[in-house]
């Protein structure tokens, strides 16, 4: 018994489907050229200019300037925790739950969280900054506020790495 294919393959499909449309054009292709309509919209739009950032504010200045001071202390303020947290941790290491060397490892961990204090206010109040100048769209000295953010930034992380270190080590309740 024969089968008859009922789908054609798809170049047949294609060439009968454009025939049909050059055939209801009365056999003419349609040309392709352009329209006189089409160029009548044909205008540049209008020319924006942004200034750039001016320098930073002397205001401003001085705030990055005791925001960065802060950070340079907390981080101090945190390397010299950071050695008697790690002993009071190892310490720790197999004590029981609310056990002497168990509680001084978390007041040790407390003291280095709290050491970054300065650190993590000065970053607060930069992101303030930071936010208040983009909305008010002030951009002088966007660019110094960004950069201490960035530093600033970087400076958390390393140390939330060492805290979220140092606290894994300890058995929790």
């Amino acid at each position: 018994m024969m089968r008859i294919r009922l789908l054609a393959p798809p170049a047949l499909a294609l060439s009968l489907s454009l025939s049909g449309c050059a055939a209801a054009q009365g056999g003419a292709a349609p040309s392709l050229a352009k329209r006189p309509v089409e160029g009548q919209f044909d205008v540049a739009p209008p020319t924006v200019v942004v200034a750039p950032p001016g320098p930073l504010p002397a205001d401003l200045a001085g705030r990055l300037a005791r925001w960065e001071a802060d950070a340079t202390a907390a981080q101090q303020a945190f390397a010299a925790e950071r050695t008697p947290t790690v002993e009071a941790v190892a310490a720790a290491q197999g004590a029981a739950i609310a056990s002497e060397r168990w509680v001084v490892a978390q007041q040790a961990v407390s003291r280095l969280v709290a050491a970054r204090a300065p650190l993590t206010a000065a970053l607060a109040d930069i992101d303030r900054l930071y936010l208040e100048r983009r909305i008010e769209e002030a951009v002088d000295g966007l660019p110094e506020i960004f950069a201490l953010r960035e530093r600033l930034t970087d400076l958390a992380s390393a140390q939330d790495a060492v805290v979220a270190a140092l606290s894994s080590e300890l058995p929790e309740e």
